[in-house]
Order: structure tokens, then C-alpha cells, then sequence
């Protein structure tokens, strides 16, 4: 509470001097007082604070979200998701014992009726196999939590959002609802929810978890499917307790929900869930949604727009938005299948990213785990590569904001991003030359530019109307294959300036 250092005879004191009446907003009582600007004049300095505080505290509990879109996607983001920007997505369950082709496996296998799939089951498994044998063999007996916080920390990644449950319905922690077809009753026997919540917390990262609201082949679903969403007893006693147990147990900082996409919101309550979680949820002030919360609600409402899987905006949106982006370009669990072409290379994430980052959003790179809980090593190489990079040019990523202009194709391509008067130009592909143009910034005598892993300022020119030309060190080698220019406004002396402008001048193209 803003206002918890005050104590009550204090307020009581100063609204016996005042004109006031007293406000409820649920649980917390809060006196606030008519005071015209008169009786402000007279107030002392301390009672000045204190009434401001009053009416701080007073804005903020009166803030009450109703369950309809209206209030709900007025509630504004909290801060540390925007500030966070790179995050990892952990798709990992049932599905990664026969780690074929794609987290999809059972619906592939019994629905679809893709071939491969099939012939996979029958060259490998005996007759009248069950997607359900599957679980016995999820043992995760090498899962070490703080083996994947560290390495999740070491990419640079500041939250982590583990699949909770994903489509086949198996549920990552005891779920009451779930009974026998869980992590606790079955495979691993470990709360696999709590452990790598607890490892991660331990590094001071933000912890969320997926949760896909539908189950394929649930038969409480598909009766309230049959009847076109009409009835709505999978809601009531299996989607909604989980996920209010899920907050109460585990208190994630953020909630990616999925699955929604074959029923409205108003099937899944989506809106109630959300007013409770906004309003009274023990993670009611930190907590981040996504915006799947029904068909045809994905980017429209919700907290931040996520839309379709791996989405890529043309240009800036206007809304707080983030891709999900798997490692594996071909699926999001893990496959023993997988080849290493169809892998993202370390340069192709990072220029993935910071086109991103350039155009507001946030960045959830998937790593899919095998059975045995083993991070596969060429997922690990990938987000170490990640951090190395990151070391370096982080500043330029973390708690950003986008530029004016997000992109130019100057000497190479070059996304831009900005920091209070601070502008970055990370250039994704070496320009093979000492000089650089850049065509957008615009200048004075005070501009300093640097690139970040070297502290020394680099000599530039202005060009004729607007951008500058730098000349470059020798790049340093990094696998990423980007670099950051950090352009500053600095005061200097007179002296400081005529050196720097005269030395840019001998190494701009036509002079000065």
C-alpha cells in the first residue's frame, strides 16, 4: 500500500481538520477529503504529501475491473514485461517420449491420419498401443531445474514460460482435475510446475506458464463441443478450476493461454476469470496475459497480442505484442526426427530478435526438452550464443523503446532502437568496410557515437541534409554476425569538439 508508512492516527488527525467523508474500496477503507485550493494554501509541506498520498492511494483502489473487454483491455501492462524483452518458451510433456514430428503427435496420429505418423506407430510400437502408454516413460529422470535456469539465465533471457498442459490435457503438476493423467500421479511423480519455478525465481527471472484451455479428446469437451458450446461443464470442473489453482499455487507472473480457438469467450468465461485475476488474484499487480482467451479475441483482446504463432508484423504496432518463435523452425516439442538444418542458426535468431525488439515487441524463443529432462545440446549452444551476445549488446535490447523510425537500408540494413536520448543502430550483416552510413539520425556538434563493446568514440562527419558517416574499427568477431552503434548527445568543450570534427573530417568521403 502507497500509503502503509502513515500511520492511522495521522490520517485520522489531518481529516479531523478537514472536510471529509470515507470510501471503501472492498477490503480497504481509505478517508478522502474535500479540500479547496485555499486550505491547500495553508497546509504545511508534510500535510501536502500526505493528501497527495491520500489521493494516490484512493485513484488506486478505486480501480475495479469488470468482467467485459471494455474494462478488462483498459488495464494497463505492467511495466516489467515491456522492460524484459527476450524470454524462453518451454514446450515439454507427454508428447516428447515418442518425439516424432510434432507436439501434435496424438492428434496427427488419431485425427489427422498423416501417414507417417502411423507407419511410425507400427514399425515401432505393438498392436493396440495407446496414446496414453506414452506417459509411464516421461521419466525426466535427468531433469535438473537449476541446470535450466542456469542455462536459461546465461542466455540472457529475463522471464520463462513452461507448458503447464498443453493439447493432450496432461498436466505438468498434481492437478486435482487431472487425476492419474499428471506428472505427480504419473511419468516424472514430481511437481515439475514447482520445481523449475522455484529454480527460476532463485535467479530473479519472471515465471509464466502455458496453459491450453481445450483437450482434444476429453470427453467432458467434446460433449459440450457436440452441443455447439451450449453447455459448459468442461469449463466449470476442469479448464477454469486449473487455471484458478494454477494462480494460487504457483503465482506465475504471466499467463499464456491457448486453445481457445474452437469457442467464444463467453464458453470459457475468459472475462470472469480475467476480472478475478486483475482484481483479486494474489498476482492481481504483476501479472501478464496474452490476448487467447476465445475465438476471434487474439489480437483484439487480452493483455499483450501474441495473434498467430510466430507473427511478424510489417511495421510498428500499436499495441504491446510478442512472437513466439521456436528453435526447431519445424515444431515446438522436442523430435528425435529433427535435423540440423531445420534449426535456427545463431545469426538468424538474433536478427529474428532485434527486428522485434525494433518494432516494440518481445521475443519467446522456444527450447523443446527430451523425455529425460536433457536440454538437447544444440539448444543449449543456441541461447548461450544468445547471452554471449547479449553481454555486449544488451543495452540496446533491454527496456528499449521503438525509435521513429524502426529500420533503414543504409550501408546494410540496420534496426534501430532508443533509450531515453539514447538511439542504438544494430546492423545485422558486416559491412566489409571502414565507413558506415547511417542515413536517419539527425545531428549536432554534441552527437557521440560508439559501438558497444568498445568504449573509445568513433570519429564521424555529418552528411549534407540529415545521417552521418563513422568509420569503423575492426569489427569484433562474434557468431551472431550483429553490432550496435550508440549515438549520444554528450556537451563538450570547444576544444574536445574541434579535435573530434576535425579527425572525422580527414575520414569522411568528400570531407567536411
Amino acid at each position: 500500500m502507497c500509503c502503509s508508512h502513515m500511520v492511522d492516527q495521522e490520517i485520522q488527525t489531518f481529516c479531523r481538520q478537514k472536510s471529509c467523508f470515507r470510501v471503501t474500496f472492498a477490503d480497504h477503507s481509505l478517508h478522502v477529503c474535500e479540500v479547496h485550493l485555499r486550505s491547500v494554501m495553508q497546509m504545511t509541506p508534510c500535510q501536502i504529501s500526505l493528501f497527495l498520498c491520500l489521493l494516490s492511494c484512493a485513484a488506486s483502489f478505486g480501480t475495479r475491473y469488470t468482467p467485459d473487454w471494455d474494462s478488462l483491455d483498459s488495464r494497463p501492462l505492467p511495466e516489467w514485461y515491456d522492460e524484459v524483452k527476450f524470454g524462453i518458451f518451454v514446450h515439454w510433456g507427454v508428447f516428447s517420449v515418442p518425439a516424432f514430428g510434432s507436439e501434435w503427435f496424438w492428434w496427427y496420429w488419431k485425427i489427422a491420419l498423416k501417414p507417417e505418423y502411423i507407419l511410425f506407430m507400427v514399425k515401432n510400437y505393438p498392436l493396440g498401443f495407446r496414446y496414453a502408454d506414452f506417459a509411464p516413460d516421461f521419466h525426466a529422470q535427468f531433469f535438473d531445474p537449476d541446470e535450466w535456469a542456469d542455462i536459461f539465465e546465461a542466455s540472457g533471457a529475463k522471464y520463462v514460460v513452461l507448458t503447464s498442459k498443453h493439447h493432450e490435457g496432461f498436466t505438468n503438476w498434481g492437478s486435482p482435475t487431472s487425476w492419474n493423467w499428471n506428472s505427480v500421479d504419473n511419468g516424472p511423480h514430481r511437481d515439475l510446475v514447482a520445481d523449475l519455478g522455484a529454480a527460476i525465481r532463485n535467479r530473479s527471472l519472471h515465471y509464466g506458464l502455458y496453459h491450453s484451455l481445450y483437450e482434444w479428446f476429453n470427453p467432458i469437451y467434446l460433449k459440450d463441443k457436440q452441443s455447439g458450446f451450449k453447455t459448459q461443464e468442461f469449463v466449470e470442473k476442469k479448464a477454469m478450476p486449473e487455471l484458478y489453482d494454477l494462480v494460487n499455487r504457483y503465482k506465475p507472473d504471466l499467463i499464456w493461454s491457448d486453445g481457445d480457438w474452437e469457442a467464444p469467450d463467453t464458453y470459457w468465461n475468459s472475462t470472469g476469470f480475467l476480472a478475478w485475476l486483475y482484481n483479486d488474484s494474489p498476482v492481481k499487480d504483476v501479472v501478464v496475459t496474452n490476448d487467447r482467451w476465445g475465438a476471434g479475441c487474439y489480437c483484439k483482446h487480452g493483455g499483450y497480442y501474441n495473434c498467430a504463432d510466430k507473427f511478424t508484423p510489417g511495421q510498428l504496432p500499436n499495441h504491446k505484442w510478442e512472437k513466439c518463435q521456436s528453435v526447431d523452425t519445424i515444431s515446438w516439442g522436442y523430435r528425435r526426427n529433427m535435423k540440423l538444418s531445420e534449426v535456427m542458426d545463431l545469426p538468424s535468431i538474433i536478427k529474428d530478435m532485434v527486428y522485434v525488439v525494433a518494432l516494440g515487441g518481445n521475443y519467446l524463443l522456444n527450447v523443446g526438452p527430451k523425455a529425460d529432462g536433457m536440454i538437447p545440446p544444440v539448444f543449449e549452444e543456441r541461447l548461450r550464443g544468445i547471452g554471449a551476445w547479449l553481454k555486449v549488446n544488451g543495452e540496446a535490447i533491454y527496456a528499449t523503446k521503438p525509435w521513429r523510425v524502426q529500420a533503414e537500408n543504409a550501408t546494410v540494413p540496420v534496426w534501430y532502437t532508443s533509450k531515453s536520448s539514447t538511439v542504438y543502430a544494430i546492423f545485422t550483416s558486416n559491412p566489409m568496410q571502414n565507413t558506415f552510413k547511417l542515413l536517419t539520425p539527425k545531428t549536432s556538434h554534441n552527437t557521440v557515437v560508439t559501438l558497444l563493446g568498445n568504449p573509445e568514440p568513433l570519429k564521424w562527419a555529418p552528411l549534407q541534409t540529415s545521417g552521418l558517416i563513422v568509420l569503423l574499427p575492426d569489427l569484433p568477431f562474434t557468431p551472431a554476425e550483429a553490432w550496435t552503434l550508440q549515438l549520444d548527445e554528450l556537451w563538450t568543450s570547444p576544444a574536445q569538439e574541434i579535435l573530434i570534427r576535425s579527425q572525422a573530417c580527414h575520414y569522411a568521403a568528400g570531407g567536411c
